[in-house]
């Protein structure tokens, strides 16, 4: 099973077996109306089983909102997949169980992390394990045969690849709207890519995933007047960036190796991008990559003068500009790749400097724990004590 590369006839668009674009369009608004519909009832769970996110220094937000938009998520891309999977079933059961096993495996954990709190080595090990699930079963990079023991190099490199897009999407949930809608464009593109190129399986899986995350963008990012927000969570964050590196590893094409690897790395270049923005500026100012802060891509675009919605946007307009480039590598050339690839990373090199040099004023204040709902401090007294040490002192006795 390849990755980043192999042979795919990509002249023709309908492959054997292949559905047409009627079912993947109702595989799309299925997830879509699935998602539309579930997340107003996950935002009243998540109000009635207390998993909120309060508001702190590190955030935008300035009172508690429901967490748990993920789960609405997970449920209308696993309900759309399953209930119409007569079209592959029969034949990718192996392939599905992997992705759709590791993807719950991760999403449970996210969901456990927003109503609990779990320490950052928690959810690596998590996203390690869930990796190497993948690879286990078969799902892993194939680039590397050149190179002296190819086959742990391989394993290595898909392990590494999962767990940082799975962090990166994560990363990306700081602004309504901005990881959902994200992953909707990306699962969009790669929905593309494997379309055109007779890649069913990863068709059926990209634009379900676009359905159910577009469905929540809905109502996360404020298209409706007189919302009531929702976030999406952990849970829907690693689930989105897990489903994502695994459509990445499963996509091949015609031309070689040497050019297409480049077209899962441009498609989510943005997240990508700002993990890398983050833990390179966090490393030179010392601070611990782990601490979440007001420092992404987006805020830094909020720093320059754009809102908040404007900055989202911005965001959004790139990865389709990404995405796009994706397309023309998939049919390009040695030289035509390396001039698109070339662009990008010159791109993004100059974006990285810029960025950086933006003045960054206590965007990482050191958090309590790692609760999204930590409970807050009894307020103190006029001599420093607080008003629960208070009333635990001794009373004076009356003077009559």
């Amino acid at each position: 099973m390849q990755g980043f590369g192999g042979i795919v006839n990509i002249e023709v668009q309908i492959a054997e077996g292949n559905p047409g674009i009627g079912f993947y369009l109702a595989l799309f608004v299925l997830a879509l109306a699935l998602a539309l519909a579930a997340t107003p009832l996950v935002r009243r769970l998540a109000l009635r089983a207390g998993v909120v996110d309060a508001p702190s220094a590190r955030k935008v937000h300035v009172s508690p909102v429901p967490l748990l938009g993920g789960l609405a998520v997970f449920l209308a891309f696993m309900l759309a997949l399953l209930g119409l999977s007569y079209w592959f079933l029969p034949f990718y059961i192996p392939q599905v169980g992997a992705i759709l096993f590791g993807a719950t495996f991760i999403a449970l954990f996210g969901f456990w992390d927003d109503k609990f709190g779990l320490h950052p080595l928690y959810k690596l090990g998590a996203q390690i394990i869930a990796a190497a699930w993948l690879v286990g079963t078969g799902v892993r990079i194939e680039f590397f045969r050149f190179l002296p023991f190819h086959d742990v190099v391989n394993v290595l490199v898909t392990i590494l690849w999962v767990v940082t897009v799975t962090n990166a999407l994560n990363f990306m949930d700081n602004m309504d709207g901005l990881s959902s809608g994200v992953s909707a464009i990306a699962a969009f593109f790669f929905f593309l890519a494997a379309y055109q190129s007779g890649q069913w399986l990863v068709a059926l899986m990209g634009v379900a995933l676009a359905g159910a995350a577009l469905g929540f963008v809905y109502h996360n990012f404020g298209f409706i007047q007189g919302r009531t927000p929702i976030f999406m969570g952990d849970g829907g964050a690693l689930f989105l960036g897990y489903i994502l590196a695994a459509l990445g590893v499963k996509l091949r094409f015609t031309n070689i190796d040497f050019v297409t690897w480049m077209v899962p790395i441009l498609v989510l270049g943005v997240p990508l991008f700002d993990i890398t923005l983050v833990v390179l500026s966090r490393t030179r100012r010392r601070i611990p990559f782990t601490r979440g802060g007001k420092d992404h891509t987006s805020h830094r675009l909020v720093l320059l003068g754009l809102t908040k919605r404007e900055a989202v946007l911005v965001i959004y307009l790139l990865c389709g500009v990404a995405g796009v480039a994706a397309l023309v590598v998939t049919g390009a050339s040695i030289a035509d790749g390396y001039w698109v690839g070339g662009f990008f990373l010159a791109a993004a090199l100059a974006a990285l400097y810029r960025l950086e040099k933006i003045p960054l004023v206590d965007t990482n204040p050191k958090g309590m724990g790692y609760r999204k709902n930590p409970k807050p401090i009894p307020p103190a007294t006029p001599q420093g004590q607080t008003l629960e040490s208070a009333e635990n002192l001794p009373r004076p006795k009356s003077l009559s």
